[in-house]
């Protein structure tokens, strides 16, 4: 089923023009039960490529602008009392849907953020001491702006390590942008998409991705390559456990939509940095030198030894 994704990547290129890798790595994410955080300027087409995803892969989707007086209660919910019938009536939060964009999720507080935490994490949500699940499949896409930090809270190591791969979209190149300008309205480009994955197909093709081969090499491939950035001289922070995992599953992911049931090194290059970057934290000795994540990560993948084809 692995070309009924590549088809979705196409039908979602038709509105996000020139990014098809961008697409790519979200759908990776999407087939690796993960979270997206994208880090970037206003207006390049990230609510776009929310609602894009939300209506190609079939999925309920909601969209909360959060702000500093969003609160955790229009994220899981609340009961309301019903006079007539003298009992408490749960009233769904924006949560409860497939995908949830949370934009801008750095400009409101560090409570109302944790409140995602259990969402993510656990693909369920706690009100009032009952206990309800998300839909599955479960997708949050966050955004976040990198420029004006005035009233804005950074998310903790704890919860970005929740999300699976962080990204940028930057700006389109020239021909991208012509394109864009002779197509019709935004939303109308929307409208004419079409969709191309089931909900029910999408969980299936989650479980395909599951089950691809993983050589025992690579698997220490992974671990070497993890352990690396916990012992790096420029890095104080290296990839945690749970990033591992989320190595190992988007490089499945990544295999998948290249239809192959096995897994080669080359799919862990390629999520290597987008699964890692926002798990690790440079040394003061990094900062000095003025090295960047990225050449620090690309010079690790550069060292560790790739295991030989058998």
């Amino acid at each position: 089923m692995s070309n009924l994704a590549t088809r979705a990547i196409e039908e979602i290129g038709k509105v996000i023009i020139g990014k098809d890798h961008i697409i790519r790595q979200v759908m990776t994410a999407i087939l690796a039960n993960g979270h997206i955080l994208i880090e970037d300027i206003p207006g390049v087409g990230k609510t776009t490529l929310a609602i894009a995803f939300s209506k190609v892969l079939g999925l309920d989707y909601q969209r909360i602008q959060f702000t500093p007086d969003v609160m955790p209660a229009d994220i899981a919910g609340f009961s309301v009392y019903k006079q007539g019938s003298e009992s408490f009536e749960y009233q769904k939060g924006a949560a409860i849907t497939n995908l949830l964009l949370a934009d801008e999720i750095n400009r409101t507080s560090p409570k109302t953020q944790s409140a995602l935490l259990e969402a993510m994490e656990e693909g369920r949500i706690t009100v009032d001491g009952v206990t309800r699940e998300l839909p599955d499949p479960y997708v949050v896409i966050a955004t976040q702006n990198p420029l004006g930090a005035v009233g804005t809270h950074s998310l903790p190591e704890a919860q970005l390590d929740r999300f699976m791969i962080r990204m940028s979209m930057g700006y389109p190149d020239r021909e991208s942008e012509v394109a864009m300008l002779k197509q019709e309205r935004v939303n109308v480009a929307i409208d004419s998409l079409e969709e191309i994955i089931q909900v029910t197909d999408l969980i299936l093709m989650k479980q395909q991705a599951e089950r691809i081969y993983v050589h025992e090499d690579l698997y220490r491939y992974i671990v070497d390559l993890v352990c690396a950035t916990r012992n790096h001289p420029d890095l104080s922070m290296g990839i945690s456990p749970r990033g591992t995992i989320s190595l190992l599953q988007m490089a499945k992911a990544n295999a998948y939509l290249d239809d192959r049931d096995y897994m080669v090194p080359d799919d862990i290059k390629q999520i290597f940095y987008a699964a890692s970057a926002h798990r690790v934290m440079k040394s003061k000795e990094a900062r000095i030198k003025r090295r960047t994540v990225r050449e620090i990560l690309t010079s690790i993948a550069e060292e560790i030894p790739v295991p030989e084809s058998r």
